[in-house]
């Protein structure tokens, strides 16, 4: 990691930038044969690294989470002075395995309201670990759970108690036998012999070898939600945690599981003056009173708990202004951020909106310090993309460890990572496949630099797309993705299918 990630944006011209990472293919799971149907359920739909690296979660439409972990690590008895003789430390990269799965949610439906609540996980975030054994809250539209998954010995029975072949009652008593069965498959005499048992011997009860991982739900978090929860986030206080929907933001005590403080609410009284919602919340990663959430408008509003119980007021308001003349009908539905994440240093705010990645920082609220071109290409066919709904796709992006590059998703199960330092170039395009490099084009454009000192990149374009993005292929797309916390390794959704890739 790079131990000055906090000061990436203060970077003088003169520091020469790091290199474009190689990408490379590690891992898939669930790989689809030629012409396999994908089964709605078995779709993907988070993913989430914890905070250490060594576990990956991901949920889908069918309300399972699947948990992998990591199997490349170093073992405690192993000499690390001869692997790093070996250059085993320098090449090796991020390997991971299953573990186990778990029926997190299940479809249910409101009667009051008459409305059908999907199974489907919308959010997975891991929570601290404590006695060998993992937490994560998992969310779909209207209930949040808190699972803890622990690794537990198999018990069994290993000698029963009433054993007659030591009370010498002969033929009679072993004729009026009553036997009766176990459990486990077993069976043993449950009759008495008419002189008594000579002596008592309770059941044996051992602990075996085998132990299997036991997902169990520890807390649920129901009822305080009138709209489908889009964003659950940790306190980094390691008690306490948000959840958000279209109008309301809820805070949390991981303890607690039926009461909830409402924070955050922008119902209007008329629900006809409605002109914008809630799209998604993010606590700060190291200030447990700090907060942010984005809107439907492009607009991204920094809260401080201790201001007041109803926030109300932001402390900071982040947005771009438009350029006067280039408002149309799309302007706001393709303004509206779909996530947000912030930088490991806190200092810096990843945005996602349809058309761009923007970095923004904390301290200068006049305007994002790099806007990414993502889809700038489809400017031209956003009517089709209205007729087809594919306008309200809502694409996730994500952070480097060390804050020098973003990443996020497209159509075609492309994906795309950005350098965000200084006077980067990098902007390359891999495709969710065994072959990420398959459709790369190098990308020669400068950055350009305004008066305001922000950069705005190009993406590099595909081959076989022309410039309005005819040969993309918009039922298959890859909205969900994460970086490793400390290495440049990133997971990613393509349907049922997870693909890693490292640089």
């Amino acid at each position: 990691m790079n131990p000055k990630a906090a000061d990436v944006a203060e970077c003088g011209p003169s520091d020469s930038p790091p290199p474009p990472l190689d990408w490379r293919f590690s891992q898939v799971f669930g790989e689809r044969t030629a012409g396999e149907e994908v089964q709605e359920v078995d779709i993907i739909s988070a993913i989430e690294f914890d905070k250490s690296g060594d576990h990956l979660a991901t949920g889908d439409r069918g309300g399972r989470v699947v948990l992998f972990e990591r199997t490349d690590n170093i073992r405690d008895n192993e000499d690390r002075r001869e692997l790093e003789s070996q250059d085993y430390l320098a090449n090796k990269h991020p390997e991971f395995r299953y573990k186990t799965e778990f029926q997190s949610h299940e479809p249910e439906f409101d009667y009051l309201k008459s409305l059908e609540i999907e199974e489907k996980i919308n959010k997975i975030r891991w929570c601290q670990t404590a006695n060998n054994a993992l937490f994560l809250l998992s969310t779909n539209d209207k209930t949040i759970k808190y699972w803890k998954v622990q690794e537990k010995k198999v018990k069994r029975v290993a000698v029963m108690n009433m054993d007659t072949t030591q009370n010498g009652g002969g033929g009679a008593a072993s004729s009026s036998r009553t036997m009766s069965s176990l459990p486990n498959g077993g069976s043993y005499d449950s009759s008495f012999p008419p002189g008594g048992l000579p002596s008592l011997r309770l059941p044996v009860v051992v602990a075996s070898q085998e132990s299997n991982l036991v997902a169990r739900c520890r807390r649920v978090y129901a009822h305080a939600h009138d709209y489908h929860i889009n964003s659950v986030s940790n306190n980094s206080d390691g008690e306490t945690f948000i959840s958000a929907d279209d109008l309301r933001i809820n805070l949390w005590n991981l303890e607690i599981s039926n009461q909830s403080f409402n924070i955050v609410d922008v119902k209007p009284a008329n629900m006809e003056d409605l002109t914008e919602v809630i799209t998604c919340a993010e606590f700060h990663p190291t200030h447990c009173n700090t907060l942010a959430y984005s809107s439907s408008k492009g607009s991204i509003r920094l809260l401080d708990l201790r201001q007041s119980a109803l926030l109300d007021n932001h402390s900071k308001l982040f947005e771009e202004h438009e350029t006067p003349g280039t408002r149309s009908f799309f302007t706001e539905i393709i303004a509206s951020i779909s996530d947000i994440k912030f930088a490991r240093d806190g200092r810096h705010i990843l945005s996602r909106d349809y058309m761009t990645l923007k970095l923004w920082d904390i301290n200068m609220d006049s305007g994002p310090v790099a806007t990414f071109q993502v889809h700038e290409y489809l400017r031209p066919k956003l009517c089709d993309l209205y007729e087809n709904d594919s306008i309200f796709d809502k694409f996730e992006c994500c952070l480097s460890g060390d804050g020098l590059r973003v990443a996020t998703g497209s159509y075609s199960n492309l994906f795309r990572v950005f350098g965000s330092y200084p006077g980067s170039t990098e902007a390359t395009t891999l495709e969710a496949s065994r072959n990420p490099m398959r459709r790369q084009v190098q990308n020669t454009a400068r950055p350009a630099r305004s008066l305001m000192n922000r950069v705005v990149r190009r993406g590099a374009e595909s081959p076989g797309a022309d410039v309005n993005g005819n040969a993309y292929d918009f039922t298959t797309k890859l909205l969900h993705l994460a970086w490793h916390p400390t290495e440049n390794s990133i997971a990613c959704a393509a349907a049922n299918s997870l693909y890693m890739y490292y640089a």
